[in-house]
């Protein structure tokens, strides 16, 4: 578990973190999001001890960031966006050597990057150095030196960036299966659409201050759908009917009515009592992305 209370941080007279709360439980992915600059990035260096907050407290697994950085070094898997190693180290004995910081013996150190390498899709690049590796494989490396610990729990901030596809699945996959071993997972992206698909929970930092935090099943409800209908023809009855849903516009051979409040077994049956033919019909939830700028506008 990951616990953020009421952190700040200041670089000079700027306020980049402001007050800052939220939780990561147990068998959690939890996405973070905001706008470049809104402070994510300096709040998960400051959960990975890289930066000491000036105010608040931050537990990992309920050891101190600051007075316990050792125990939380090994209960926390980190994955940057960009990741920083000796370049000119070849993969196999970088991670070797850093093994060793954990006090684990070469010949252990070698068997556990020979099962890595093969899971996290390094296997047979375990003798190239790191200058050659692309940024999906830099991150791969980053994400088997975290797992050198077992931690129990991660941060993966922007890790779907620079990524194809295939790295995309990968991430996303592996986010599923620490959730489901229990491990709190803390998930930062600016692909909003990969988050809406994992995430259980999300966190929404703006201005270095935490503006709303909200469950997945709560982002959906956030904004009003909206109702798409598409009939043979469109008569002044049935617009008159729409009007008390919402608000009714034409688009593309379309009827929409944004923030509709009706239903739609009952949109149907007057469509049909109208001798209208009916071809589709559908109601879009709200996405993530909707309710990102929905609730950044609400800031203004």
């Amino acid at each position: 578990m990951i616990v953020i209370e009421n952190v700040t941080k200041h670089f000079g007279d700027f306020i980049a973190v402001n007050d800052v709360s939220f939780t990561v439980n147990n068998g959690e992915i939890v996405g973070f999001v905001g706008l470049n600059g809104a402070g994510k990035t300096t709040t998960i260096r400051m959960i990975a001890g890289v930066l000491i907050q000036d105010n608040g407290r931050i537990k990992v697994d309920d050891h101190d960031t600051i007075s316990e950085k050792k125990e939380v070094s090994k209960n926390l898997g980190w994955v940057p966006e960009l990741p920083i190693f000796e370049q000119d180290a070849k993969a196999w004995d970088y991670f070797v050597y850093l093994a060793g910081f954990y006090g684990i013996s070469s010949n252990d150190a070698k068997r556990m990057a020979r099962q890595l390498f093969d899971e996290l899709g390094l296997a047979g690049f375990e003798k190239r150095k790191l200058a050659t590796y692309s940024q999906g494989m830099k991150k791969r490396f980053s994400l088997a030196v975290s797992l050198i610990s077992n931690p129990g729990n991660f941060i993966f901030d922007e890790v779907f960036n620079g990524l194809d596809p295939q790295g995309i699945q990968f991430f996303r996959d592996l986010a599923s299966k620490f959730r489901n071993e229990g491990k709190a997972i803390l998930l930062s992206s600016h692909i909003l659409s990969e988050l809406e698909s994992i995430a259980d929970k999300i966190v929404f930092i703006h201005k270095g201050r935490i503006i709303k935090q909200m469950s997945m099943d709560e982002v959906r409800r956030y904004v009003s759908p909206s109702l798409k209908i598409k009939v043979d023809r469109v008569s002044v009855e049935l617009i008159d009917y729409l009007s008390k849903y919402g608000k009714v516009r034409e688009e593309g051979g379309y009827i929409i009515i944004d923030n509709f409040n009706g239903n739609t077994a009952d949109v149907s049956k007057e469509i049909s009592a109208l001798n209208l033919n009916l071809y589709e019909m559908s109601v879009s939830s709200s996405s993530l992305e909707e309710v990102f700028f929905k609730v950044i506008g609400d800031q203004k």
